[in-house]
C-alpha cells in the first residue's frame, strides 16, 4: 500500500511520518524546492532569515509529541514584551514567571492599574480550564471579548493590538476569541522560541524521519482523485491521497469553500549595534504602524547573525501598505531609534499573501479531514492557525487514512 501526500509543509510531514511509523509506504509530492511550506529559512550573507517573522510556542503539545525538542536547540525570548512609545520602551512582562518585572509592568504606560489587574484575571481564567474547553467557549471577536472583559481602549491599542496582530496576523482583532484564548494560554504556559538553526529545523527534523527517496520536490500536483494524483499531465495511482497544501491550494484542488488568507510582510535589517539588547519582542505602542512588532533576533539566538553583527526583523501583519516595505519600515523605525536606523543594511523583504488562514467567528476547529469520498485533507486550515494545528491535523489525518487501509 502506498499513500500520496500532496504538500511537504508541517501538516504533510506530520501525516507522512505517522503513516511511516504505522508501516504504510508514503510518497510526498512538493511543488517547491524544499520542505517546510510556510516554515522555511534562507541564509543571506551569513544571516538566518526565516520567511517571515516566526516563532514556535514550546507549550504546544504536538511540538513535544512529534519532535525532539532538545535537538532543536530552542532559543527563547524572555516572557513579555517591550512596548515602544514616546521614544522609549516599557517592559510588560508576566510577573508570575518573572517576579522582578512587577514594578516595571505596573508603571508601564500601556493602560490603567485596573487594566493590568484584568490581565492577571484573564490569565487565571484561561489557565483554570483545559485548553480544549477554551476552543468550545462562547465565540465573539477578540476585540469584543477584550472590551467585554473591561479592558480600556488604551491597553487594547497599545498592547493587545500589536501583540495579537503579530502572532495571529490580526491587527484589527476581528478573529475568534477562542484562538486568542489558546494563544494567551500557551504564552502563559511556555516560551516563545526559535531553533538555533532557524525555523526550517522543525520541518527538517520531521523529514529526516522518512525513508530516502520518499520526498519528491519540484513536483506540482494539478489534480487528484481518491486514488490518484496528476503531475505534468501524467496520472499516478495510489491507495489513498492526502491533500496537505496550504488552505487556498487545498480548496482549489478539492473544490472546497474558499479559505480566507491573512497576509504578512517582514523586513530584515543588519546592524552593527542593536537598537535594544533585550530578548523581547518590541511592540508598536503608538498605534501608527504599519510595523506592529520588531525583534532583534540575534539577541535571542546569536546564531542568527555573524559574529559582531545583529539581525533585526520588522513585521507588518495585515494588508500591505502601498510602497516599498523596507522604506516604510525604515521610516517608522527612524522615529523610534533615530538616525542609526539609516545605517542598517537591508537584507531581504518577504511579502507573504497567505501567512495564516482566517479564523473569524464562528470559529470551529477540528474540521473534517476525511471528506467521505475517499479523499483526505489536513493543514492548519482544518484545525487552529498555528504549528500546533498543522502538526495535530497531520497526525489525525494519518490515523484516519490508516483506519481506512486496515
Amino acid at each position: 500500500m502506498t499513500v500520496a501526500v500532496v504538500g511537504a509543509g508541517l501538516a504533510g510531514l506530520a501525516c507522512a511520518t505517522a503513516l511511516h511509523k504505522a508501516g504504510i509506504d508514503v510518497d510526498i509530492y512538493e511543488a517547491s524546492d524544499g520542505v517546510g511550506g510556510r516554515v522555511r529559512t534562507d541564509i543571506v550573507d551569513g544571516f538566518i532569515l526565516d520567511r517571515g517573522f516566526q516563532v514556535t510556542l514550546t507549550a504546544y503539545p504536538e511540538m513535544r509529541r512529534q519532535l525532539d525538542m532538545d535537538a532543536l536547540d530552542l532559543q527563547a525570548f524572555d516572557p513579555g514584551a517591550l512596548v515602544w512609545r514616546n521614544g522609549k520602551g516599557s517592559v510588560v512582562s508576566d510577573p508570575f514567571r518573572m517576579p522582578t518585572s512587577v514594578l516595571g509592568t505596573v508603571t508601564a504606560p500601556i493602560g490603567s492599574l485596573f487594566d493590568k489587574a484584568r490581565i492577571a484575571l484573564l490569565r487565571r481564567r484561561i489557565r483554570s480550564v483545559h485548553p480544549a474547553q477554551l476552543l468550545r467557549g462562547d465565540d465573539i471577536s477578540t476585540g469584543d471579548a477584550l472590551r467585554e472583559a473591561g479592558f480600556s481602549d488604551t491597553i487594547i491599542e497599545r498592547f493587545f493590538r500589536p501583540l495579537v496582530g503579530g502572532i495571529q496576523l490580526d491587527p484589527d482583532l476581528n478573529d475568534s476569541r477562542r484562538m486568542f484564548d489558546i494563544i494567551f494560554r500557551m504564552l502563559a504556559d511556555g516560551d516563545s522560541a526559535v531553533p538555533a538553526a532557524g525555523m526550517q529545523a522543525i520541518p527538517d527534523q520531521l523529514a529526516a524521519q522518512l525513508p530516502d527517496g520518499s520526498i519528491h520536490l519540484d513536483q506540482r500536483v494539478t489534480a487528484t482523485t481518491a486514488t490518484s494524483i496528476t503531475i505534468d499531465g501524467s496520472t499516478q495511482a495510489h491507495d489513498a491521497v492526502v491533500i496537505a497544501t496550504e488552505g487556498p491550494a487545498a480548496a482549489q484542488l478539492l473544490g472546497l469553500a474558499t479559505v480566507v488568507s491573512k497576509s504578512v510582510g517582514c523586513v530584515y535589517f543588519a546592524a552593527d549595534t542593536p537598537p535594544t539588547k533585550k530578548k523581547l519582542v518590541v511592540l508598536d505602542g503608538t498605534g501608527v504602524g504599519p510595523v506592529l512588532n520588531v525583534a532583534v533576533m540575534s539577541n535571542v539566538a546569536p546564531t542568527y547573525a555573524p559574529t559582531g553583527r545583529h539581525l533585526i526583523a520588522a513585521a507588518i501583519p495585515g494588508a500591505f501598505p502601498e510602497g516599498d516595505l523596507a522604506d516604510i519600515a525604515r521610516r517608522q523605525l527612524r522615529g523610534w531609534w533615530g538616525g542609526a536606523v539609516d545605517t542598517w543594511d537591508h537584507l531581504a523583504t518577504y511579502k507573504i499573501a497567505h501567512g495564516q488562514p482566517g479564523q473569524q467567528t464562528p470559529f470551529s476547529p477540528k474540521q473534517a479531514i476525511d471528506l467521505a469520498d475517499g479523499r483526505f485533507v489536513c493543514g492548519d486550515h482544518r484545525d487552529t492557525a498555528s504549528s500546533q494545528g498543522a502538526l495535530y491535523s497531520g497526525r489525525r489525518c494519518a490515523d484516519a487514512v490508516a483506519r481506512q487501509l486496515s
